[in-house]
């Protein structure tokens, strides 16, 4: 069982800070891939950030080069540093992690219970 515990939401100003964590714990082989979704409300999930276990990292277009996903291997742990936040991104944020349970796995995707991070105007 993999479970995934993010960290650090919370509310903040428009034009404020805040910096996410993810760590996953139990019992498996590697990660391959971590990334962070949101879902605002009324509004589908969608895909924030990627990064690779070999670094490679993906943003959202939208984002405008707010966000900066980063990951620690050896912690098992992603981070979503964001920044000039908007009312807009207001929603409740989810770390996701694309695990293997052996060395041949495909990988099983597994989701957090989500942080909810408000931005007022």
């Amino acid at each position: 069982q993999v479970q995934l515990l993010e960290s650090g939401g919370g509310l903040v100003q428009a034009g404020g800070s805040l910096r996410l964590s993810c760590a996953a714990s139990g019992t498996f082989y590697g990660i391959d891939a971590m990334a962070w979704y949101r879902q605002a409300p009324g509004m589908q999930r969608e895909l924030v950030a990627r990064i690779s276990r070999d670094g490679n990292s993906y943003h959202a277009d939208f984002l405008k080069g707010r966000f900066t996903i980063s990951s620690d291997n050896a912690k098992n742990t992603v981070y979503l540093q964001m920044n000039s936040l908007k009312p807009e991104d207001t929603g409740v944020y989810y770390c996701a992690a694309d695990v293997l349970n052996n060395y041949y796995d495909p990988g099983t995707m597994y989701f957090g219970r989500g942080a909810q991070v408000t931005v007022s105007s």
